[in-house]
């Protein structure tokens, strides 16, 4: 079984051998020229062969950056008549109400390529005014005579009645078959407009790219022998069929993060952890979610460029912060002697001024190098040499001199004041994600991963004064350990306008019965199964309020309970209720999940047995820098590999790997546990 990452800098790989028990492991820079050549060379350098494999799953990058790049295909979006500017009218308000320059980005889709067409479907579904055919067939001309790539239709009140937005779709495709053809309700079927608008543009942006990528991804897996089953890596925390994944791009959004909070949700069910903080530092972002009780949230919407100027998918979504804080992210000095970190990423190509590639910028990775918590000749197992000199002498000319940092020290000072700053940036996504969402940090743990995060652990913990880190076998690859274990699942959704009253449950009971009637009649059709769980949620407010909030709902739940759970949640979310005003009921949710094929994470797990009394295995010393008062200091430097369950490390030291490095400060203890983990306790 494989799975394969391809990430802003690095390509990731992890191979599960059923025959032996045994996860191997593969990392190589992407390849942006082929990246479909990059996963492969990754699994090469496993020595897994193609036609050994069952199961192939692959989370990509290629969703987002398309958007952020806007390299997406030439689209159209057909909209019901006197409804074309929806797209750019969106809600209608300001995010940033006291920046006078405020403009939100652009609409995917500009007002020379949105068209109108007559139709009118009322509020209850019912015609008003049928499809007009004979204008759909005359705009399929325009399309054709403009080269026109991908068309979405997003017609008015479609979440009642989908019958037009189907039928202009069918007639589409027959008479554009080369073009990629979208609407709004193949995606959601909820009442929300603009966002449906929206998310139907951006399905057919990224679709027809993405369906050539999965066609030709899966094409070159069978060349090379490859006869089991591909699966895309979807935002919701589980696989998707290929098939599916090309019908709804969208949903591959946040793709490549999700694998890691998998990874972490297993492992806090594993160590019985009732609060984690899932914290993933990659090569270009650092990024991170809640687990709680063994489970993450899911949100239903996702802003592209974030809330204040981007644009919203109407898609399941893992609840996650992403900020621009990785290896990668260029240090720089602008001309007023301001220090910058980020959100600019160096990538893969060039890379880090250290990776030898082109690269003249310092960044993040060349910081930790010349601080000495990176070891060059041990990143990558020595596959990827590091050269100090010049990450050192880039820090140099771009950030101590132009800062004034001058004399011995100053490279030092100046690559911790990169660090710090990257630390700061991290640490404000926890907050994000922790402290205004009304979480007490201090009850959670940290667990981290990515190539990135294990050398930041404790700097971040201290900050925030979260007193125990969890550093995972593999981190530098963990997201793919995350892929392996992770089942297949669908989100699907109903808009339900209702008063939270006793006379609701039957239309609740007969929505989630449709509902629950789809996800399995999808899960047989695509996988083959009828096992499929179910998870209720329900969308509910205050009248008269805009947002709502997400309360689990059972099937044999009465309302007096469903009013409480939601008063519980909208006190914690928000400080106070409202018990004299009525509550409604907005929208059905339900997430539907089905296992397939995957290792036990205790399978994939563990150490190398119990420690020996007064076990060394310090593999050398090296100077490393830590800020003040320690300065630089010479500790002992571990292969982790040769640390067995149970052995414990007094700080100051460093922790290496094949993927990744953890660093211990002055004062943390750390210990090697039962699933090959190393647990640090972070000193005040």
């Amino acid at each position: 079984m494989v799975a394969a990452d391809t990430g802003g800098t690095f390509t990731d790989v992890a191979v599960y051998d059923a025959t032996q028990g045994r996860v191997s492991y593969g990392k190589t820079l992407t390849n942006y020229t082929d990246l479909v050549e990059g996963a492969l060379a990754g699994l090469e350098s496993t020595g897994v062969k193609l036609d050994q494999t069952l199961l192939f799953k692959h989370g990509t990058t290629h969703v987002i950056n398309t958007f952020i790049q806007r390299s997406g295909a030439k689209t159209a979006l057909v909209a019901t008549r006197g409804f074309r500017d929806t797209l750019e009218i969106g809600r209608g308000n300001r995010p940033v109400p006291f920046a006078l320059e405020y403009r939100r980005d652009p609409p995917l889709v500009p007002r020379d390529l949105r068209f109108e067409v007559g139709e009118r479907i009322d509020a209850h579904g019912a015609v008003i005014e049928p499809l007009d055919t004979a204008g759909l067939t005359q705009l399929a001309e325009t399309f054709r005579r403009d080269g026109i790539g991908a068309i979405a239709i997003s017609f008015i009140n479609a979440y009642a009645n989908p019958a037009h937005e189907e039928q202009a779709v069918a007639l589409l495709r027959s008479l554009l078959p080369d073009a990629y053809v979208t609407s709004g309700t193949l995606l959601t079927r909820e009442w929300f407009e603009y966002e449906r608008t929206s998310t139907a543009a951006a399905n057919a942006y990224v679709g027809a790219r993405m369906g050539s990528y999965i066609t030709g991804f899966d094409a070159r897996l069978r060349e090379r022998g490859f006869g089991g089953s591909f699966y895309m890596m979807g935002s919701n925390g589980g696989v998707l069929s290929s098939t599916r994944s090309i019908e709804q791009p969208v949903a591959l959004v946040e793709s490549g993060p999700i694998g890691g909070c998998i990874g972490a949700a297993a492992y806090a069910r594993a160590l019985d952890e009732p609060r984690l903080i899932a914290f993933d530092m990659g090569g270009t972002t650092a990024k991170c979610a809640l687990v709680q009780d063994g489970h993450f949230d899911v949100q239903p919407v996702y802003y592209i460029g974030g809330y204040d100027h981007g644009f919203p998918l109407r898609t399941p979504v893992l609840d996650i912060v992403e900020v621009g804080a990785g290896g990668g992210s260029i240090a720089a000095v602008d001309a007023r002697g301001r220090l910058s970190v980020g959100p600019r990423s160096a990538g893969s190509e060039p890379g880090p001024v250290a990776f030898g590639r082109g690269g003249v910028e310092p960044t993040v990775t060349d910081a930790n190098l010349v601080l000495g918590r990176i070891g060059g000749g041990a990143f990558m197992q020595g596959r990827l040499a590091l050269d100090r000199d010049a990450a050192a002498r880039a820090i140099r000319e771009r950030v101590s001199a132009p800062l004034g940092y001058d004399g011995a020290g100053g490279v030092d000072s100046a690559a911790q004041g990169i660090l710090d700053l990257a630390t700061t940036t991290m640490a404000g996504a926890i907050r994000e994600i922790t402290i205004e969402r009304g979480h007490d940090v201090r009850e959670f743990k940290l667990f981290v991963f990515g190539g990135g995060g294990p050398l930041f652990a404790s700097f971040l913990a201290r900050s925030l004064n979260i007193p125990e880190v969890i550093v995972p076998p593999h981190p530098g690859n963990f997201s793919t350990l995350g892929m392996l274990i992770a089942g297949a699942r669908i989100d699907l959704s109903r808009t339900v306008v209702l008063e939270a009253v006793q006379g609701a449950l039957p239309t609740l009971a007969a929505a989630y019965a449709g509902l629950e009637d789809t996800a399995r009649r999808t899960m047989h059709a695509e996988l083959g199964t009828n096992a499929v769980t179910f998870e209720r949620m329900l969308e509910m407010r205050y009248r008269g309020q805009k947002h709502t909030v997400a309360v689990p709902y059972g099937a044999d739940a009465s309302i007096g309970a469903l009013l409480q759970s939601f008063e519980t949640i909208y006190q914690r979310r928000y400080g106070n209720i409202n018990p004299n005003c009525a509550v409604e009921i907005l929208g059905a949710r339900l997430g539907a999940e089905a296992q397939i094929p995957c290792p036990e994470l205790t399978q994939m797990a563990g150490g190398a047995g119990e420690a020996a009394p007064g076990a060394t295995v310090a593999h050398e010393r090296r100077s490393v820098y830590f800020p003040a008062p320690h300065g630089r200091i010479e500790v002992p430097v571990y292969a982790r590999d040769a640390l067995p369950i149970g052995h414990a490390i007094d700080g100051p030291a460093v922790i290496e790997e094949y993927s990744a490095t953890t660093v211990l400060m002055p004062g943390d203890r750390a210990r090697v546990g039962k699933l090959g983990e190393i647990v640090i306790r972070c000193s005040p």
